[in-house]
């Protein structure tokens, strides 16, 4: 039996998707949130905006996913790390969220701002969460299911 010290691609990429539908349903909520509590509730927004971090973050999630397989060798993963890890994502996803809902709303001012720091708060005990339960999956498992009993490089 393999033993895996690092994700495949087609895990990372499977992370993100899981990830991303737990995101764009969370950044959907918010931006109802605070848009509604502000008086100019929009739900088309609140969809365009999550469409777009969807697409968009996937992508940036995939690379960050790689970076930290390289910088996290020996294939486990603390607490400590993970922790590292969230605070390294939620900085790069919040910028994006704020840069995306001012695309959106035609205005970079204290609505992107609100949205943007919400989510932070409410996707940092998320994310954290939803790395701890992928941790739990042992390496191989996609590849093994994907590739049947293949040997695989």
């Amino acid at each position: 039996m393999a033993k895996y010290k690092r994700e495949s691609h087609l895990r990372s990429l499977i992370k993100g998707i899981s990830w991303r539908f737990i995101a764009t349903t969370d950044t959907i909520l918010v931006v109802l949130l605070i848009t509604c509590l502000n008086g100019s509730c929009s739900i088309e927004h609140a969809i365009q905006i999550g469409l777009a971090e969807f697409l968009l973050k996937l992508v940036v999630y995939f690379f960050h996913e790689r970076i930290w397989q390289f910088a996290l060798k020996d294939g486990v993963v603390s607490q400590k790390e993970t922790l590292y890890k969230t605070i390294s994502w939620r900085v790069i996803a919040s910028v994006m969220t704020f840069i995306i809902t001012g695309a959106i709303l035609n205005a970079f001012d204290e609505i992107a701002l609100y949205i943007a720091l919400t989510e932070s708060l409410s996707k940092f005990i998320l994310y954290y969460i939803h790395e701890r339960l992928w941790i739990k999956l042992p390496l191989g498992r996609i590849r093994k299911f994907v590739l049947g009993n293949k040997k695989t490089i």
